[in-house]
């Protein structure tokens, strides 16, 4: 039987539970979808550095968190027509004219356990500086993780570090904005 998988992500804090604290590398547990011979894909478990967040029991099976991928470049323009997606989809960064070969998973809390919203999340405001914009505010704790194979997210994460810091700082100060 397979146990528990860490992989290292980046956590960017609230700071309101935690003040002060910057965004740092965490691991992110991640536990078999199926058991057998044949592994397939992993569930992963960001609602253990989420604050607040209901518990997935009373939600009929539903996860109290979503995520989107930014999807690295395609083999061919009739690859990326067929394939589908996540909503929320970033493909580059801005100025870049290639997309990223090691996409990225964005996770975020969606229900809190006293249904009240998540407060702002500090790191991130303080990155989008000027351009920060209340209504399209990140909230709770997010966890940004990394993966191999565009086709399979869940079974090619990979391990981020604060070398990929600079990227993810890019992205969430000029394209990253939540709409839930």
């Amino acid at each position: 039987m397979d146990q528990l998988v860490p992989y290292q992500v980046i956590f960017f804090p609230t700071d309101a539970f935690s003040p002060g604290r910057p965004p740092s590398v965490v691991q992110l547990m991640t536990s078999p979808t199926q058991y057998g011979p044949n592994p397939g894909p992993r569930m992963p478990h960001p609602e253990a550095h989420m604050d607040f967040i209901a518990e997935s029991s009373g939600l009929g099976g539903a996860k109290p968190w979503k995520y989107f991928v930014s999807r690295p470049s395609f083999p061919s323009p009739d690859f990326a027509a067929n394939f589908s997606y996540p909503t929320k989809i970033v493909d580059s960064l801005d100025m870049m004219n290639k997309k990223f070969t090691h996409p990225y998973i964005v996770y975020y809390p969606t229900v809190s356990r006293d249904g009240m919203p998540f407060p702002i999340n500090k790191s991130i405001r303080d990155i989008q500086g000027p351009d920060f914009n209340e209504k399209f505010a990140w909230r709770g704790n997010i966890i940004i993780g990394k993966f191999r194979d565009h086709d399979h997210p869940f079974t090619s994460m990979m391990d981020a570090s604060m070398a990929d810091f600079p990227i993810l700082k890019n992205f969430i100060r000029t394209r990253a904005r939540q709409q839930c």
